[in-house]
């Protein structure tokens, strides 16, 4: 197709797709699917090889937030039944670090709930970012907390923090659709300090809330002139309870579209696959390792993902390796040019919230970093193409006396 081997020829160059292409690459039927994910995956291949990092979570603090986040499960009001908690300890959240590590994991991504950290907030991660790092001196560690104060990102960088996650989530147009309690512009003005602070800038978006392809190509290209390092994309799990627990609109073929456009708009980003993609893309994940080169391991803030190890036997099935913690992630000329937050393999920022956290960090107010898996089977609508059987709330791992998943 004409239009692939364009998008293929500018993914190499680094340069921009116009907003048609993009949206074409969304409205490519079914019977083209494999050969928009074969062009894609050139564009992949390109800057980031067959590597895959791995990212683990870690919850610092769950549930009863106040911001009113459409998606979430910790929302103010929500009555999805999470695990709630307040902060853990510095220890605790190095020991439960420990499992992620453990399983290959390269980054750790510290995730709270709430609209944003206090002073003393900050200091609580700075003292966690501390003991991680003394446990584990090369990890990188990325920050998910909400909306920053001035000098907050500052203090997080001198604690050792690799990089930052909030994520836009969806288009500025649709932004008051989903959020009320915070702005679109509030997002972005985070993501700038964080930037300014020296920090990795991890940013990315949740698809499936009802939103239009032109508010995702909208989102998408807002990522693109923000200039994260990181894009983290996360598939909304309807919770019940939620605003949203009706919105089951995402498909395995409408999800590798979408993987594929973010591609082609970012090709020498670290595209994350982050929550949703057990619901959502089922048996076609592999696929979309042709298409991202990241991926939370394990499970996520409030919901199960799969198991660890059937993660990394995925990747190996599908022919691609485990990015180790001597390789830097990042292409070169975006490694260099983010030298000063530790991009390089001994400084450690370089792939990025996940959050990462959004982070496939993780749907949890303003921090947003990825969205999660829901609530007890029996309690998800009989909606055409839910799987309720792939949905369940995460009761191990942090602030739980359970092991982790890892």
């Amino acid at each position: 197709m004409d239009l692939l081997n364009t998008l293929v020829d500018k993914g190499l160059r680094r340069e921009l797709p116009t907003r048609e292409e993009a949206l074409a690459v969304l409205a490519t039927p079914d019977d083209q699917l494999l050969d928009v994910v074969a062009a894609a995956g050139k564009v992949r291949r390109q800057w980031f090889g067959r590597r895959v990092k791995l990212n683990y979570l870690v919850n610092l603090k769950s549930g009863l937030c106040p911001e009113d986040c459409s998606y979430c499960s910790q929302r103010l009001g929500s009555k999805a039944e999470i695990l709630k908690y307040t902060w853990l300890k510095p220890d605790e959240a190095s020991k439960a670090a420990a499992a992620g590590v453990a399983g290959g994991a390269k980054r750790v991504c510290l995730v709270a709930s709430g609209r944003g950290p206090t002073d003393r907030d900050v200091d609580r991660v700075s003292q966690t970012i501390e003991a991680i790092k003394e446990r584990h001196e090369g990890v990188e560690v990325c920050a998910c907390l909400g909306l920053l104060s001035e000098g907050q990102a500052d203090r997080l960088r001198s604690a050792g923090a690799d990089a930052y996650n909030h994520n836009l989530n969806t288009s500025e147009g649709t932004y008051g659709e989903i959020t009320t309690t915070h702005t679109y512009a509030d997002r972005v003005d985070t993501v700038h300090q964080a930037q300014a602070a020296g920090l990795s800038a991890c940013s990315g978006l949740i698809a499936g809330m009802g939103e239009s392809d032109a508010d995702l190509v909208d989102v998408v290209f807002s990522l693109r002139e923000l200039d994260p390092d990181s894009v983290p994309v996360n598939f909304l799990i309807p919770f019940e309870g939620t605003p949203l627990a009706k919105e089951w609109n995402l498909t395995p073929q409408r999800c590798l579209r979408i993987l594929a456009m973010v591609r082609f708009v970012c090709p020498d980003v670290e595209v994350r696959l982050a929550g949703g993609r057990e619901v959502h893309l089922r048996s076609m994940q592999p696929l979309a390792l042709h298409l991202v080169n990241s991926i939370f391991l394990g499970d996520y803030l409030t919901s199960e993902g799969q198991a660890g190890q059937t993660d990394l036997d995925m990747i190996a099935d599908a022919g691609f390796e485990v990015e180790g913690a001597g390789t830097t992630t990042l292409p070169r000329h975006r490694a260099d040019a983010a030298a000063g937050c530790g991009s390089h393999a001994d400084g450690g920022c370089a792939s990025e919230a996940e959050g990462g956290a959004s982070h496939a960090g993780g749907g949890c107010g303003p921090c947003g970093g990825v969205e999660e898996a829901a609530v007890p089977a029996a309690e998800v609508p009989e909606t055409p193409g839910a799987r309720t059987d792939l949905v369940a709330v995460r009761r191990r791992g942090a602030g739980t006396d359970l092991a982790p998943n890892a």
